[in-house]
């Protein structure tokens, strides 16, 4: 018998980490392989091109290690993602630059946002930079970026690195720190080196500075530490970075002009509106302005009367209980205004009452004023309700951002069956609206159930669901928005693209199974049962005060002719002029023509000149020949001098062009 011999082990070698490419193909790396590795397998120019990858969806960096059966994705200056990523690094540039500037400095927050980036900081007093500032600080940004600085992660145990950061008398960065800790029991974080910087930071980054294309400072603000005006105001630094110095001298071309079609200084040019110190937030709405509004309501009236809508107006105050019941008192009371009776009620109790910061509580008190049937529902109820809701002074901004507004609201009570045809209507009124004032590019977006919400799980998958079909079967394009729905219900969101290519969310549609049940809702069914109805809150364009102002800033004031509130100015040569050009008024209000009459001691070049400045479509010159032909001389604003024209030939011309 041979006696036995020890066979030496081999080592194991490790399975390959595998892949799932955009394609549906695989690829195959080592175990410990890092997105820049994959890169680099998949080619070589992809690899020099590469900024970041997905990892089933996340966005990480290039050196973060890999796990197997995940799907890969890399990002390239030409994905969606990659304008963000470049923004991100260019805010840590910015703060690397200002501490080299201002070392004694305490730096906050930096994140991208829509058209760039942003950093809030602390300056040492009487050191806060002016617009002169932005250049040197461009500057050294500038020998930032050429260095090529790689960005580099590390990871370290909170306390140590809210250590580090106290040394650096960095107390914003320890704030946040402790508030990880404190809030979400974190243990370690990630910091992010460029240089001779380092910052707090979740990331992901580039692989370095010299990335970042082009890049402007734009301007400086204000900014509450945290958004609370009860704690230091720090200087917001705002900039932009695109991948390239043509796309950036485009977009300051937009800013630009962006800056000659604001509303808040065409709204008073033009007369629509103003605001006042005695009442902040909320606008005065000025003759030409109201006439504005009332055009935008009668169209959305148009869609109410054609869709079997029925209007109804509530209260503006109403009983504090009722938000209580409605489930905004927990959810959004910071946004309320409340009101106590100087006089007590008739039990000698103060009632304490709210300003109503949305409309649906009040249609449901008005659907509950009587029984219904199932052979009732559809019921749609539709309301202009003005609606008051608190807003930090901070952040009003013109008619885009106020304290009080008129919401197109409607509330639909149907069954669940009956939804997706409900939302197919909406979703066709939206349509037809945006196409009438001048908007062609629509994005759709789906909102998912948010952390802080009411109602079951299975309510928030049925209602979901519901929407989601509607949509498909639709065959419309929708873009997912998890987290963002409303405290009660998702909802679907429209946002259009106006002149400057900017995004604005304006209709939205809803699904409630939560306020019929709050408020005991039912109709009465085939069965002779009490059933509950499902609630859809649509709006059509959303708030009319911020429409509005969105309108002003696509038009640049030039609205088309059947939306101008003054179509036609009225400019007599002279004084004595003055009664033919009231007449020729007369006449085109009432061919249904909205026209005013010039009747200053002005020279008609004057009237011409300040005509032109309302962006009135036409002006109609009347002198001595005019009246004695029964005549106006036309100037349209499209087409230039028209000539002489009968009043009633002019009067009829116009409702040709508005039919």
């Amino acid at each position: 018998m041979r006696s036995g011999r020890r066979i030496p082990c081999l080592p194991v070698p490790e399975p390959e980490l595998t892949l799932e490419l955009p394609d549906g193909s695989e690829l195959s790396l080592d175990q410990g392989a890092t997105g820049a590795d994959a890169a680099a397998a998949i080619g070589a120019g992809l690899a020099r091109a590469a900024l970041a990858v997905k990892v089933d969806g996340e966005l990480r960096d290039l050196g973060s290690p890999l796990r197997g059966g995940a799907k890969f994705e890399v990002v390239t200056k030409d994905s969606p993602e990659a304008l963000d990523l470049v923004r991100h690094d260019a805010a840590h540039v910015l703060a690397e630059a200002v501490l080299e500037l201002w070392p004694k400095a305490k730096i906050s927050i930096g994140p991208p946002i829509s058209d760039g980036f942003y950093y809030d900081i602390e300056f040492p007093d009487g050191e806060a930079p002016g617009p002169d500032d932005l250049a040197p600080i461009e500057e050294a940004m500038a020998a930032h970026i050429k260095a090529d600085e790689p960005f580099e992660r590390r990871e370290l145990p909170a306390a140590e690195a809210s250590e580090l950061f106290r040394a650096q008398d960095q107390d914003y960065k320890v704030e946040l720190i402790d508030d990880l800790v404190s809030d979400e029991g974190t243990e370690t974080v990630s910091l992010y080196r460029n240089g001779e910087f380092e910052d707090l930071c979740r990331g992901p980054h580039g692989p370095s500075t010299g990335r970042i294309g082009a890049f402007k400072l734009t301007s400086l603000a204000g900014a509450y530490w945290r958004g609370d005006e009860n704690r230091q105001m720090l200087t917001r630094v705002y900039g932009t970075a695109f991948h390239s110095k043509q796309d950036l001298k485009e977009h300051l071309r937009r800013i630009e002009e962006a800056k000659t079609r604001d509303h808040r200084r065409l709204g008073p040019e033009l007369d629509l509106f103003s605001f006042r110190e005695e009442s902040p937030g909320m606008p005065f709405w000025l003759p030409n302005g109201t006439t504005l509004l009332r055009l935008i309501e009668g169209e959305v009236r148009q869609q109410l009367r054609s869709r079997g809508y029925a209007e109804i107006k509530t209260p503006q105050v109403l009983d504090e209980e009722l938000w209580h019941r409605s489930g905004h008192w927990d959810n959004y009371r910071e946004n309320m205004y409340f009101v106590e009776a100087a006089e007590r009620e008739s039990g000698g109790e103060r009632r304490r009452f709210a300003l109503k910061p949305m409309n649906c509580p009040g249609a449901c008190l008005v659907y509950s004023s009587g029984r219904h049937s199932y052979r009732e529902l559809p019921l749609r109820m539709a309301e202009f309700g003005l609606v008051s809701r608190y807003e930090r002074e901070g952040v009003l901004h013109g008619l885009l951002r106020v304290r009080a507004f008129t919401q197109d609201d409607a509330h639909v009570y149907c069954t669940l069956e009956q939804v997706t045809d409900e939302v197919d209507s909406i979703c066709e009124a939206i349509d037809e609206l945006y196409a009438r004032f001048g908007f062609d590019d629509v994005r759709v977006e789906l909102s998912t159930r948010p952390e802080k919400s009411i109602g079951t799980d299975e309510e928030w998958e049925r209602a979901e669901g519901s929407l989601r079909e509607a949509l498909e079967r639709q065959g419309r394009e929708f873009d997912l928005s998890p987290g963002e729905g409303t405290f009660y219900g998702p909802k679907i969101d429209f946002h259009i693209t106006d002149a400057l290519g900017r995004s604005w969310q304006c209709g939205t549609c809803q699904l409630d199974f939560q306020m019929p049940e709050r408020f005991e809702l039912s109709y009465t069914g085939a069965d002779n049962a009490d059933h509950r109805p499902v609630m859809l809150h649509r709006a059509l364009l959303g708030s009319m005060e911020r429409f509005a102002g969105i309108l002003i800033e696509h038009h640049a004031g030039r609205f088309p002719l059947w939306l101008a509130p003054v179509q036609a100015i009225v400019l007599p040569v002279a004084d004595r002029h003055n009664d033919y050009a009231r007449r020729v008024a007369a006449e085109l209000e009432a061919a249904g023509a909205r026209s005013r009459v010039d009747e200053r001691s002005e020279s008609v070049g004057r009237k011409i000149r300040d005509a032109e400045l309302s962006r009135a479509p036409f002006m109609l010159v009347v002198g001595d020949n005019e009246e004695g032909e029964g005549a106006v001389s036309v100037r349209s604003h499209e087409e230039g001098d028209l000539g002489a024209v009968p009043v009633a030939e002019f009067a009829r011309s116009i409702a040709e062009r508005v039919a």
